[in-house]
């Protein structure tokens, strides 16, 4: 395997962790399968690059992390206000999304960002064209993961775990979970579509089929990571999303080299999503007939 072809994997793989980190707060944080995922981070994408295409590319980052937040709040407002489940909220408001991305992207399906500068333009002439993606995608990253970890330590943040953990509790506090759920889902989305942002201008395009899949890939990403990091405190949490992530990119890329068929990728992506997902409870059942054998072992003594 080429070493560009594996810093490309890690690259994506930071951007990536964005939406693992967005999963982190509504799915494993709130406790919440928020399916607006796969369509915010298509807005975000076309956000991104409709701006990066009139040359405010920066603010194509920030305008994509506020469509995000939008469209969390709507989620949120469908789920606390008309009590809608969260994932039937979710499903609404990804149903929507396409549509909006459509308009953003002027009616197109794809956006294509030739001969325009971006935030990797401005990057690579300052870090060099060999790390200076690399540099850019992990640095956002990892600064967006030191606040996130900040903010679940503020007052709010713990507010936001203790409603994930019990709701019932947190009104009995005189804390309204109705809006810790919406801050959290409206950071979780912000976080999306600011992936989807990011990765528009790192391929240099925005295409509304970017989004199909991401919410599993992101599950799949952090499990991953609680696996290899193991599960503890918040900063280890959000560290073990970031690695899933970077993992998870790498092991796609050695098995499309393994396979050497493009078309394959569907499948393979699946696989490793499956055996991602359901790897915690492959590790009970080894580690219960293991016990088994052992006291099977012992009684035959």
């Amino acid at each position: 395997m080429s070493i560009m072809l594996l810093q490309g994997a890690v690259e994506q793989g930071f951007i990536y962790a964005l939406v693992a980190l967005a999963l982190y707060l509504s799915y494993r944080t709130l406790d919440i399968a928020d399916l607006t995922t796969d369509g915010t981070f298509v807005l975000g994408c076309a956000v991104s690059a409709s701006l990066a295409s009139l040359g405010q590319p920066v603010l194509g980052l920030v305008g994509g992390f506020g469509a995000g937040l939008l469209a969390g709040f709507v989620t949120a407002f469908l789920h606390t206000r008309l009590k809608i489940q969260a994932i039937l909220a979710g499903i609404i408001t990804m149903t929507g999304l396409y549509t909006v991305n459509l308009w953003v992207m002027g009616g197109r399906a794809d956006l294509p960002l030739l001969k325009v500068d971006t935030i990797f333009t401005y990057t690579q002439s300052l870090l060099g064209e060999s790390y200076g993606k690399l540099i850019t995608v992990a640095l956002i990253t990892c600064v967006v993961g030191v606040l996130l970890a900040l903010f679940l330590k503020t007052q709010l943040g713990l507010s936001i775990r203790a409603t994930g953990d019990n709701r019932d509790m947190v009104s009995a506090s005189s804390i309204d979970p109705s809006f810790t759920i919406t801050v959290g889902l409206c950071l979780a989305n912000g976080l999306t579509a600011l992936a989807g942002g990011v990765l528009a201008q790192y391929q240099m395009s925005s295409n509304l089929s970017l989004g199909t899949g991401v919410v599993v890939i992101g599950l799949a990403s952090l499990i991953i990571g609680e696996v290899v990091v193991r599960r503890g405190g918040v900063g280890r949490c959000i560290a073990g999303a970031i690695v899933g992530s970077v993992i998870y990119r790498v092991l796609m890329v050695f098995a499309l080299r393994a396979s050497a068929n493009p078309a394959n990728l569907k499948l393979i992506s699946a696989v490793i999503v499956a055996v991602a997902i359901g790897w915690p409870a492959l590790a009970d059942r080894l580690r219960l007939e293991k016990r088994k054998a052992a006291a099977k072992q012992k009684g035959g003594r």
